[in-house]
């Protein structure tokens, strides 16, 4: 259907009595703008197209030397010209202005109206996916629930450069392009959990939008209109703001300026700038996931299957073997029980005595735990005889078989206090089972966790045995064959990662395929230049006297670089502390990686915690290379989680 009727342009009154200046005779010259400047006839137009007066062409008549700056009814622009292309009859705004040698100056706000409906411009399939077409609505909920499940993406909030576009799209040759696709699941930081409230758009006699803030008191319900430019693909909401989470509720300035990254019929990405200076974290597009209601409502989440401990070794063998195939486990002094989820995380931060004591709850007994032992003894592939000592330092013998889940399978049930209330007891089936073992740097096994799974909670009580009855050796002699004397260079294909704290540095979410040649997923720290001062940096460890020395080589600020340092080696704790800086990625996206432990838990900035990650340890540094990690997230220093920032260096 064919409907093109009249526009009328209104302007603020006595406005158009200053056309009988050209745009030749404009004259602002080398003096500043000023607001009153910035007029519609003098500094900029307003014209409706000759052929279809929903077709609207706003012209910045200024110098060239001027950036235009348009706050218009589909979003901002900064070309000289912009063509607006607008379906309904309405009075809509026009804000103008200039960048200038002082500044950015802005005129006062310009209305316009048009005067009908245009149904052709209403017929691109972005406005049906977005309402379900003329005269109706559709309701979209960010993709995160109460309930913290994720039905599409991977989380209800992704990152964005400021340049990024459609489809991730970067804008600019060169510009700020980069993204960063948080899984919820382990980043539950980014919000808590909630039911956020729903935002329904229509086309019913117009673009009207209805949001439903259910976190955000202070919005509670909006209502308002929105216009889609589907050329640009951008949307302007006018008097409502997206639905969002209400921890970063203040650090946009402007909601309604809408960069849509991705809508299909279920699934939609919309994208605000977060103001550098309102969140203290630079700038960056903040890119909220949305799924229909349609979508939410027929979803099933299929088959879950329950998690698993990560042990996944020879139970058998690596409980009874060392030198024999009988081993002694004693319970650890420093941290002997915890409560683990499904998947074997600890769920109590403890990591000494005293933190038990400090809880306040949780029982600790140095004269009954110091008794509490393990024997075992290797008879067959999948079974021995044990000894239980416990804390009274009475013995508790028998058989015992492992199955293919690694629960060991006594031939009695065993329960013995270790303090207090908290005992070490099996399941009713006469089990426990090898949730996770802790290997030292050269990766022999240094502990182990034994859980009963709790009848009732999808928890296991946790028991924490050290190997006992052993002499070491020269604890410096596997450090110094696998450093000394050998040069090794950033991995510019598994560059870095993230993991949980010491002792098991659980996690991380990179792999071998994250970085090389891929410049664009995460240039939030990789990216050309990053690779470039990567591949000219090396580390090398040598013997000087007694002492163990670090050379650094790299490019720095464009100039070849070098520094030497001592390297003190703590075997315990598996901490080298390193007296230079490592690699400084100054001038690129990753020059705000650390390069010493500036929030280091361990006492000082200089140590560098030796990982075993991705298969490596002390025993493979040849072929599998090192992991050196500092701290780049403390609870106790006011941050939100606990994270330590690896670095993989390869055998050169």
């Amino acid at each position: 259907m064919k409907s093109i009727f009249k526009i009328m342009i209104s302007i603020f009154a006595g406005t158009w009595a200053l056309m009988s200046c050209s745009p030749e005779e404009f004259g602002l010259g080398s003096v500043d703008v000023k607001p009153g400047d910035l007029v519609p006839g003098i500094a900029y137009k307003i014209e409706a197209d000759a052929q279809n007066p929903n077709i609207i062409h706003l012209t910045s008549l200024m110098d060239k030397k001027y950036t235009p700056l348009w706050d218009h009814p589909q979003g901002r622009s900064q070309s000289q010209s912009v063509t607006l292309r607008i379906p309904f009859p309405g009075t809509y705004t026009v804000k103008f202005g200039v960048q200038t040698r002082g500044g950015i100056v802005y005129g006062e706000a310009t209305t316009f109206k048009v005067e009908s409906f245009y149904a052709p411009f209403v017929e691109d399939e972005m406005w049906e996916m977005l309402t379900g077409g003329v005269d109706q609505e559709k309701t979209w909920y960010l993709d995160l629930d109460a309930e913290a499940v994720s039905r599409n993406f991977l989380g209800p909030l992704y990152f964005y450069g400021t340049d990024n576009g459609w489809l991730g799209d970067c804008l600019k040759e060169g510009g700020d392009c980069w993204n960063w696709n948080p899984d919820y699941k382990g980043n539950s930081w980014l919000m808590d959990a909630a039911d956020f409230g729903s935002m329904t758009f229509d086309l019913k006699g117009g673009a009207h939008v209805k949001v439903n803030h259910a976190t955000i008191p202070g919005r509670g319900q909006e209502s308002g209109t929105y216009l889609l430019d589907t050329d640009n693909k951008t949307m302007r909401m006018t008097d409502a703001a997206p639905l969002h989470d209400s921890g970063r509720d203040g650090v946009v300035i402007d909601w309604g300026n809408i960069r849509i990254l991705s809508l299909t019929k279920d699934h939609m990405q919309l994208a605000v700038l977060r103001d550098a200076v309102l969140s203290g974290e630079g700038a960056c597009l903040l890119v909220y996931n949305y799924i229909s209601k349609e979508y939410k409502d027929n979803w099933t989440p299929g088959e879950v299957a329950e998690p698993e401990p990560p042990y996944t070794g020879d139970a058998n063998n690596d409980l009874t073997t060392s030198v024999t195939t009988t081993r002694k486990w004693v319970m650890s002094a420093a941290t002997p029980y915890n409560w683990t989820d499904l998947a074997g995380g600890l769920l109590n931060p403890w990591n000494s005595a005293q933190d038990y004591i400090n809880s306040g709850w949780a029982p600790y007994n140095a004269a009954t735990i110091k008794n509490i032992s393990l024997s075992l003894a290797k008879t067959g592939a999948r079974a021995g005889t044990y000894t239980f000592t416990d804390g009274s330092a009475h013995a508790i013998s028998g058989t015992y078989t492992i199955d293919d889940k690694n629960n060991i399978q006594f031939d009695k049930a065993i329960s013995f206090v270790i303090a207090d209330w908290v005992s070490l007891s099996t399941t009713a089936d006469k089990t426990l089972r090898l949730l996770k073992t802790e290997t030292d740097a050269s990766g022999a096994i240094s502990g182990i966790w034994l859980g009963a799974r709790d009848p009732v909670k999808a928890e296991y009580a946790a028991y924490h045995f050290v190997p006992g009855g052993t002499v070491a050796a020269d604890p410096m002699a596997a450090w110094k064959t696998a450093l000394v004397g050998k040069t090794f260079k950033p991995d510019v294909n598994w560059f870095a990662d993230w993991v949980e704290f010491p002792p098991n540095f659980a996690g991380g979410w990179t792999s071998a395929s994250t970085f090389g040649n891929d410049f664009t997923s995460n240039g939030w720290v990789w990216d050309a230049k990053v690779k470039a001062v990567a591949e000219s940096a090396s580390l090398s460890f040598r013997q000087d006297g007694n002492d163990i020395k670090a050379d650094l080589k790299q490019t720095l600020d464009g100039k070849p670089y070098e520094a030497t340092g001592t390297v003190t080696i703590d075997p315990d704790k598996n901490i080298l502390k390193i007296s230079i800086p490592l690699v400084d990625y100054k001038g690129t996206a990753a020059e705000w990686l650390p390069t010493t432990n500036t929030k280091s838990v361990s006492g000082s900035k200089n140590d560098w915690y030796f990982v075993s990650h991705g298969g490596a340890n002390l025993n493979n540094v040849d072929t599998q290379g090192l992991w050196l990690g500092v701290v780049s997230n403390s609870i106790a220093g006011g941050d939100t989680k606990d994270e330590v920032l690896v670095y993989h260096f390869v055998k050169n």
